[in-house]
């Protein structure tokens, strides 16, 4: 079990001892809790996120594949105002933005850093071979991809050119 050094931790957080992806506590959009660990037997998708960026459109092909691989896969956005301030809103306005404009249903946490002083604890666990046991990596942009298998395993990560329903991405569901 590995213990994520304090300095990297999101403000006002302990630190965490992280077994697994499952261990890692987030909060939805809407501020309520997500247990990871309701997600053992599938696929996760995570990517962050944001409403003004180049690669928004992504959107669209995010919930067509998590509408398509519903039985095998759970996409988790993260919305993130890391690059270029692309994520300028508070929860209630992304929330509304990706409803009415790409009709999103998929799991939304609340707004992270995904790198730096800040990373949020789930960011430092998909980035760190250390703790995710297969490879290490930086999150060049929005809308980069990390693709974690039904056992909790990291599979790789795509770059935000990479679309959702790539091959690269879908033939691992």
């Amino acid at each position: 079990m590995k213990t994520i050094d304090k300095a990297k931790t999101a403000p006002n957080k302990e630190d965490e001892k992280i077994a697994s992806i499952y261990d890692i506590k987030i909060d939805a959009l809407d501020g309520s809790p997500i247990d990871l660990s309701v997600y053992k037997g599938k696929h996760l998708l995570f990517v962050n996120v944001a409403s003004e960026c180049g690669f928004t459109s992504q959107y669209k092909d995010l919930q067509k594949l998590s509408d398509a691989y519903a039985n095998e896969l759970v996409v988790i956005g993260s919305p993130c105002n890391q690059f270029g301030n692309q994520e300028p809103g508070d929860s209630s306005q992304i929330q509304n933005f990706c409803k009415r404009n790409f009709g999103i249903t998929f799991l939304l946490t609340q707004k992270i850093d995904v790198k730096g002083h800040g990373q949020h604890p789930l960011y430092q666990w998909l980035t760190s071979k250390e703790l995710n046991g297969k490879k290490s990596s930086s999150v060049k942009w929005n809308f980069q991809k990390y693709l974690v298998d039904y056992k909790g395993q990291l599979i790789d990560y795509y770059y935000s050119l990479t679309k959702p329903m790539s091959p690269k991405i879908t033939k691992h569901l």
